[in-house]
């Protein structure tokens, strides 16, 4: 009959079909993508707590070494060997900060004002932040590769038969070089930084040497220093876990070590941009 319902096998029946297998997909990405989240939430949480409980042997119990030569060698590869790019990056953060405020306190007769701004913004924020994010791609993607690779030539299965724990020998160096080194890289970038903000203040604005450095000296206080420095402790932990995280977990041959390198420097990045913002809504409420 020609008023009757449409045919459920012909063109909106398909559609309507094609429509609900279409949300049925979605759906499934989606609760896909939020079980690979708190399985890595959960994975990473087991690995950060069996790499505190061998921090604190190596520490305290007698017979448990941290291994110190292992320790050293990942300080200079995460932390000395990238002093030349964290100098670079932050003299030229400091450089756009004063520019970049400088037409707006020159307008209200306060241009000097700008050694407070870049002094407070790379103390407390772009400091620990940046350096951050730079190790993340400098170091983090290096230690995901290489521990990705190990996986991937069953060396780790060899540290395992040898009744040797791949924790202990592999990942609490290079979180304990990173956090340490980090917050070491986080000083000299707001030197560094600071310099870049004074060089620019002084040469290109036309501001006093005295009166710049008396400004940023009366700017900043000791929270300040401490704050940045306490971001970059966390954000080394960061860094190092989701870069060992990502590497133990490595699968697929070279192709996963790839995915595991880029998936490290995505993360950290995210982790570290969100923690930032945490911490700084956090010192905000208590004035800290």
């Amino acid at each position: 009959m020609s008023g009757g319902a449409p045919d459920s096998g012909g063109p909106s029946g398909s559609r309507l079909r094609a429509g609900i297998a279409g949300l049925g997909d979605q759906a499934a990405a989606v609760l896909g993508h939020f079980a690979d989240t708190v399985r890595f939430v959960g994975g990473g949480a087991q690995l950060f707590s069996e790499t505190c409980k061998w921090c604190f042997r190596g520490f305290f119990v007698r017979g448990y070494k941290l291994g110190r030569h292992s320790l050293v060698q990942q300080m200079v590869r995460v932390g000395v060997q990238a002093i030349p790019i964290v100098l670079i990056v932050q003299v030229f953060i400091g450089v756009i900060l004063a520019l970049q405020m400088a037409p707006t306190l020159e307008s209200y007769g306060q241009i000097e004002r700008v050694a407070d701004v870049v002094g407070i913004a790379i103390f407390r924020e772009l400091g620990p932040l940046i350096t951050a994010i730079v190790l993340s791609g400098f170091a983090g993607a290096s230690i995901a590769a290489e521990l990705g690779a190990m996986v991937e030539s069953e060396e780790i299965k060899a540290l395992r038969a040898h009744a040797l724990n791949p924790i202990h020998f592999l990942v609490v160096p290079r979180v304990l070089a990173t956090v340490v080194m980090l917050t070491g890289l986080a000083v000299i970038a707001d030197v560094i930084g600071v310099f870049g903000g004074f060089a620019t203040g002084v040469w290109v604005l036309g501001i006093s040497p005295g009166a710049y450095l008396s400004a940023t000296q009366d700017a900043l206080v000791m929270k300040d220093f401490i704050t940045g420095l306490f971001k970059a402790g966390v954000f080394g932990v960061l860094i190092a876990m989701i870069a060992c995280y990502e590497g133990l977990n490595v699968t697929g041959g070279a192709v996963g070590v790839g995915r595991a390198t880029t998936s490290t420097v995505v993360k950290s990045i995210v982790a570290l941009i969100g923690t930032d913002a945490v911490f700084t809504a956090v010192f905000y409420v208590w004035e800290l």
